[in-house]
C-alpha cells in the first residue's frame, strides 16, 4: 500500500520514516530497539541480547559473538506513523555498515552512555553524522547506572561534537538513583515506571531550581538561531511553548544543534518520550531526498541500505523508497547501466519478511534477486541510467589474510561465496594475487575477518584453511660478473647447442630490468636474441637467494651458435645456465618492501602510537593535527611490510578501540644481518620442501 508524504500544519513530517540506531560498542542500540518494538506493540515483549531471544542481532554469527555484526531492520507503528529502524554495528570493526544507512535514514538516534572510555569512539559516529549531514539526536542510555552527574557527563560528550548538545531532559534523582526525568520544554516531571509509560507527577521542590537552570541553558542555545527569542530571554519574556518545539525541530533538522534524552533501554525508561520527540522532530523523506540532492519525480528511485546474501533464498536487498511507487515486477537500472527486475517485495515487520503488492515513497522495504542492486547502490525505473545519490568510500582494508579451500573441488565454490561476501559488504575487500598465486580477503580487523570466515562455512558451505599472506621479499646484486652459458646436448639427430657471454650488472634502485646485446661479427645470429632474453627473464623469478630478481641489467656481449644444433631453446637453456652461474658472484643482497603508513587516533595516544611505530622496526617521520578532527592526530612511519601483522590489533589495544591507519608500498630497503638471514633460511627450506 502506498504512503502519504508531506508535511502537516505542525511542521510534523507525514509518511513513513526511517531511523537509524548508531552508537559505540556496547552501549545499548539493539536493547534499545527491543524496547521500542515492545512500547510500540510490533512485539508482545522485549527480548534480550545475551540471551539470544532478541529480535536484532539474530544472525548465527552475531548470536555467536553476543555482539552486533549485520544491519538490524524492524518496523513499528507510533500514534498512527509507520517507521522502520535500521540498527547499525557500533563495534568499530563493522562501523561501515552505517555509511550506506545514513543516505536512506530521515534522523539517527545515537545511544551512548556516561563513559569517559568510549567517548572517542562516540566522536568517530557523530564525525559521520555530521558529514553526511544527518540531523541526530543523543539517547544517554543506561541512566539507571550513571556514577557522574548529567552535566559531567554532557560535557565530555559535547568534546566529541562539533555541534552544540542540547539537554531536553535532566534527572529527578533520588537516593543517587535516576527514578525519572523533568522534561525541559513541557516542564513536566515524569516517574519511571519498569516497561511501561512513566508516569506525571509534580516537579519535585529540591528539582525545580535546577529545572529553571537547565531550561534557561536549552532557550539560551536555541536562540543563538532566533533573533525573536534571544529578545524575548533579553526582556525576560516567556516564550510560548509552541515556538519553542518548533525551534526545537528546525534547528535539530538543519543540524544547528543536537538534542540530548536519557532513559534505560533494558528497563524500559525514556522510550516513550523518545518516540514522541522522533514523532514531532524528525525529518521526512522530503527532507531527506533534498539532503540527496534529489527532487521528487513520476520515476520510481530506490537507494539501496543493505544486500544480504542467502545461501537458499538468494539475494535480497533493503531499500529506502525515495520517489515514486515500487512494485513487485517492477525493472529497475543501476547507474552502470545494468537492469534487474524485482522479484518479491516484502515489508520488514520484526521477523519474517511478508509479501507485499506496492511501497511509496518514504517507505523501507526488502526486494528480491535484482542484480544489479548492490549495498550503497541508487536504481531508478527510468529508462536512463541514475546517478548515484551516496557513492560509498570504504574505508582502507588494515589486515589480510590468505585463505584456500579445505578441499581442492571447492575452489569455484570458494570464489563464487567470497564475490557475494563481497557485494555485500564493501569494506571487505578480495585480492587474486596473480605473483603469489594467493586468494586474499582484506578487511577492518581480526573480527572482521573472523566473521566473514564464519559466513562461508554457514552461509555457502564452504570449509577453508588459512595464513598470513606471503612478503613480497626481492633480491638484488651489488657487483658485476661476466660469464658463459654453455648448453650442448647430442642424443641422435640434430643436437642441442647455445653459447652466450653475459654481463651481470647492478642497476640503480627502481630502474627495474634492462637487456642490452652488443655483438660483433655474428658470433651469435640476432634471430637468437629474443630467445636469450627470455632465458634470462626467466631466471630472475628466483634468484641465489630464492627471490625475485630487481634492478638488474645483463648485457649480451659474445658468443658462437651451430648452424644445425643450435635453437632458440637452447639458446634460451644457456642463457638460464649463466644466470644460474653468475647471480651467486654478484654479491646478491635481500631487499624488503617498506610501506609508508599513516596512523590516525586521537593526540592523547599520540606518544603510543610513536611506540608501536619504534616497536615494528619502523622509522617515524612526524605527525600533524587531523584535519577537521578536533582532538586527533596524523602519524606518519615508514615499516616494514613483515611487520604489519595483527598491527591493527595493537594499534585499537592502545587507541581506547578507535584508532585506525592506512598503507601503501613505498620502496624496497636492503637489509642485513639476522633478520636477513632468518628470512632467507626460511626460503630455503621452503624450496626444500616444495
Amino acid at each position: 500500500m502506498s504512503e502519504q508524504t508531506g508535511t502537516s500544519a505542525s511542521g510534523r513530517a507525514a509518511g513513513p520514516r526511517c531511523v537509524a540506531i548508531v552508537g559505540p560498542h556496547g552501549s545499548g542500540k539493539t536493547t534499545l530497539l527491543e524496547a521500542i518494538l515492545e512500547r510500540t506493540g510490533a512485539i508482545p515483549k522485549a527480548g534480550n541480547v545475551a540471551a539470544g531471544s532478541s529480535v536484532g542481532d539474530r544472525s548465527k554469527e552475531a548470536r555467536a559473538h553476543g555482539m552486533g555484526i549485520d544491519l538490524n531492520a524492524a518496523d513499528a507503528e507510533f500514534l498512527g506513523d509507520r517507521y522502520t529502524f535500521l540498527d547499525c554495528p557500533g563495534f568499530v570493526e563493522f562501523a561501515f555498515e552505517m555509511q550506506p544507512v545514513l543516505a536512506v535514514a530521515d534522523v539517527a538516534v545515537v545511544v551512548c552512555e556516561a563513559d569517559e572510555k568510549k567517548i572517542p569512539a562516540l566522536q568517530l559516529v557523530l564525525r559521520q553524522l555530521e558529514v553526511a549531514g544527518v540531523p541526530h539526536m543523543l539517547f544517554v542510555n543506561k541512566i539507571d547506572k550513571a556514577d557522574a552527574t548529567l552535566r559531567d557527563t554532557l560535557k565530555l560528550m559535547q568534546s566529541a561534537s562539533t555541534m552544540p548538545l542540547v539537554l531536553r531532559q535532566i534527572p529527578i534523582w533520588k537516593e543517587g538513583a535516576a527514578i525519572g526525568t523533568i522534561e525541559l520544554a513541557l516542564e513536566r516531571a515524569l516517574v519511571y515506571r519498569e516497561h511501561a509509560e512513566s508516569q506525571e507527577v509534580p516537579i519535585p521542590s529540591d528539582h525545580q531550581a535546577d529545572e529553571l537552570a537547565a531550561r534557561y541553558e536549552m532557550l539560551e542555545r536555541l536562540a543563538d538561531y532566533d533573533d525573536e527569542l534571544m529578545e524575548e530571554l533579553l526582556s525576560d519574556v516567556a516564550p510560548d511553548r509552541s515556538q519553542i518545539f518548533q525551534d526545537l525541530r528546525k534547528e535539530m533538522r538543519s543540524g544547528q544543534i543536537t538534542p540530548v534524552f536519557i532513559g534505560s533501554a533494558e528497563r524500559g525508561n525514556g522510550i516513550t518520550r523518545l518516540l514522541k520527540a522522533l514523532r514531532h522532530d524528525a525529518a521526512g523523506i522530503e527532507e531527506t531526498r533534498a539532503r540527496l540532492g534529489l527532487a521528487a519525480g513520476a520515476e520510481t528511485i530506490v537507494q539501496v541500505a543493505k544486500t544480504v546474501q542467502t545461501s537458499h533464498a538468494g539475494k535480497l536487498s533493503i531499500v529506502r523508497v525515495l520517489s515514486g511507487k515500487l512494485t513487485d515486477g517492477l525493472a529497475l537500472t543501476a547507474a552502470d547501466g545494468r537492469v534487474g527486475r524485482v522479484s518479491g517485495l516484502y515489508a520488514l515487520g520484526t521477523g519474517t519478511p511478508a509479501k507485499m503488492s506496492d511501497a511509496g515513497a518514504g517507505a523501507v522495504v526488502g526486494i528480491g534477486k535484482v542484480d544489479p542492486a548492490e549495498t550503497g547502490s541508487t536504481l531508478s525505473s527510468g529508462k536512463a541510467p541514475p546517478k548515484e545519490l551516496a557513492p560509498l568510500a570504504p574505508p582502507s582494508p588494515v589486515i589480510s589474510m590468505v585463505v584456500a579451500p579445505k578441499e581442492a573441488k571447492d575452489d569455484v565454490k570458494l570464489s563464487t561465496a567470497l564475490s557475494r561476501l563481497a557485494e555485500e559488504d564493501p569494506s571487505l575487500v578480495v585480492v587474486q594475487d596473480a605473483d603469489t598465486a594467493e586468494t586474499r580477503i582484506e578487511g577492518q580487523g581480526e573480527m572482521h575477518l573472523r566473521v566473514q570466515l564464519e559466513r562461508l562455512q554457514n552461509r555457502f558451505g564452504v570449509a577453508v584453511v588459512t595464513r598470513d599472506p606471503i612478503i613480497p621479499y626481492r633480491e638484488t646484486i651489488k657487483s658485476s660478473t661476466t660469464v658463459r652459458g654453455r648448453h650442448k646436448k647430442q642424443s641422435g639427430g640434430h643436437g642441442q647447442f647455445g653459447d652466450c657471454v653475459l654481463t651481470i650488472e647492478p642497476q640503480e634502485r627502481g630502474k627495474g630490468f634492462a637487456f642490452a646485446e652488443v655483438v660483433t661479427g655474428g658470433a651469435v645470429p640476432k634471430n637468437f636474441f629474443p630467445a636469450i632474453e627470455e632465458g634470462v627473464v626467466d631466471s630472475l623469478k628466483r634468484g641465489a637467494l630464492g627471490f625475485p630478481l630487481v634492478d638488474v641489467k645483463v648485457t649480451l656481449s659474445d658468443g658462437s651458435f651451430h648452424p644445425v644444433d643450435s635453437s632458440d631453446m637452447a639458446f634460451k637453456t644457456a642463457a638460464g645456465i649463466g644466470m644460474r652461474e653468475g647471480l651467486p658472484q654478484c654479491s646478491p643482497v635481500l631487499l624488503e618492501p617498506i610501506l609508508k603508513v599513516k596512523f590516525y587516533g586521537p593526540s592523547e595516544f599520540t606518544a603510543r602510537i610513536n611506540q608501536i611505530v619504534t616497536g615494528r622496526r619502523g622509522q617515524l617521520l612526524g605527525f600533524d593535527g587531523r584535519e577537521g578532527w578536533q582532538g586527533w592526530d596524523v602519524t606518519e612511519a615508514l615499516i616494514p611490510q613483515a611487520e604489519m601483522g595483527m598491527l591493527i590489533v595493537e594499534l585499537r589495544s592502545a587507541t581506547a578501540g578507535v584508532g585506525t591507519f592506512e598503507a601503501a608500498f613505498d620502496h624496497l630497503q636492503e637489509i642485513t644481518g639476522p633478520v636477513a638471514q632468518k628470512v632467507v633460511d626460511k626460503r630455503k627450506g621452503e624450496l626444500a620442501a616444495a
